[in-house]
C-alpha cells in the first residue's frame, strides 16, 4: 500500500501525516518487541499476542498474555501486559490513556480471567522521570497499578512493581 492509499484510509489529506503515523507505528512495534523479548528472556511463555477479551458487547485487546510455570509452587502464573511507549507530545495524556485502558482491562479480566495479573509496561526513561512524580506515584498507589519497567535497547525487563 502506498502513502496516498494509507492517507485515504486514515482520512487525512497530507502524506506528512501518514509518514508521522507510520513512524509512530514502527516505534510502537519496537517497544512491543522489546517487552515481549524481555519477558521471554525471563522465562515467560507468550500465550497471546494480543490477549483478546470479549465481555458485555465489547472487544478488548491487551498487548500480551504470558504464563510461567513456578517450580516451587507447581502452578502457572499468568499475566497480561499493556505496553506503552509514551511517545506523544504529552506524557500526562499518554498516562491518562494508559490508566483508562488498564482500568477497563482489569474490569473485564476480573470477570473472564481473574487468575491473570495485569501489568502496565513503561520505558525506563519515562519511569525514572514522570513515574517518580508525586502525582504519578499517588495514582499508581490509588489505582493499584502493577508496573513493568523495560529497557528498549537491551530488550530487557528492569523492574517489576506490584
Amino acid at each position: 500500500m502506498n502513502i496516498l492509499a494509507i492517507a485515504w484510509e486514515l482520512k487525512v489529506n497530507t502524506p506528512t501525516v501518514v509518514v508521522k503515523y507510520i513512524k509512530k507505528v514502527m516505534a510502537k512495534d519496537k517497544f512491543h518487541d522489546a517487552v515481549k523479548n524481555g519477558l521471554i528472556k525471563e522465562g515467560w511463555i507468550i500465550t497471546d499476542d494480543p490477549l483478546y477479551l470479549v465481555f458485555g458487547g465489547v472487544d478488548l485487546y491487551v498487548d500480551l498474555g504470558a504464563e510461567k510455570v513456578i517450580a516451587a509452587q507447581k502452578e502457572n502464573q499468568k499475566i497480561a501486559v499493556e505496553i506503552k511507549s509514551f511517545l506523544s507530545y504529552s506524557v500526562i495524556t499518554d498516562f491518562h490513556q494508559a490508566v483508562g485502558q488498564v482500568m477497563n482491562y482489569r474490569l473485564v479480566m476480573q470477570q473472564k480471567e481473574p487468575e491473570r495479573i495485569l501489568y502496565l509496561a513503561v520505558p525506563a526513561d519515562v519511569y525514572k522521570t514522570f513515574f517518580q512524580l508525586e502525582f504519578t506515584r499517588l495514582a499508581i498507589q490509588n489505582y493499584q497499578l502493577n508496573i513493568i519497567v523495560y529497557d528498549i535497547e537491551q530488550e530487557a525487563i528492569l523492574q517489576w512493581e506490584n
